[in-house]
């Protein structure tokens, strides 16, 4: 093997994370400024990915104040923290290059909406979201007891008009 591959392959990410073009994201970035360290956060839209191996980058673009912000980042820099997909959106295209010359609402883009599939952990999961219903069923009866009160003194303000007229 190439020296170079095998010292790329060291430095990339264990698990790279997912996400496509046309979604929106939130880039955690690690910011040295003097002798501090921060985490700062850029979130916008995929509209592109390039590259292979341990040279992918990816682009992400918003707008701000008017003015569109485009920043490019390697995915495997020891600099990015953390990558979260916020929405997904449909995409017909690898490059997302003509949203920068649109605007408002010609920039959008369709969002999908994701469907939760059905498995044993969520089965698993159902009992105790009916454990919980119980305990809002106690609160309901203290409810109810209100509820004839407003239906009374509603039906008291109607024998009121009745009178007057």
């Amino acid at each position: 093997m190439n020296i170079v591959a095998e010292i790329e392959n060291e430095n990339m990410k264990e698990k790279a994370p997912k996400f496509k073009i046309g979604d929106l994201i939130d880039v955690h970035v690690k910011t040295i400024e003097g002798e501090k360290e921060r985490i700062q956060i850029f979130n916008g839209t995929v509209i592109s990915k390039k590259g292979s191996g341990n040279r992918v980058t990816f682009t992400v673009r918003r707008v701000v104040q008017g003015e569109g912000v485009e920043r490019v980042f390697p995915l495997h820099s020891p600099n990015i923290v953390e990558i979260v997909v916020k929405k997904s959106h449909k995409v017909r295209r690898a490059k997302l290059y003509y949203l920068r010359d649109r605007k408002g609402k010609s920039a959008r883009l369709k969002e999908i909406r994701r469907r939760v599939k059905k498995t044993d952990k969520t089965e698993k999961a159902a009992p105790v979201v009916a454990a919980e219903k119980p305990v809002e069923a106690t609160e309901a009866p203290a409810e109810t007891a209100t509820a004839p009160k407003a239906k009374a003194s509603a039906k008291a303000k109607v024998e009121k008009k009745d009178e007057k007229s």
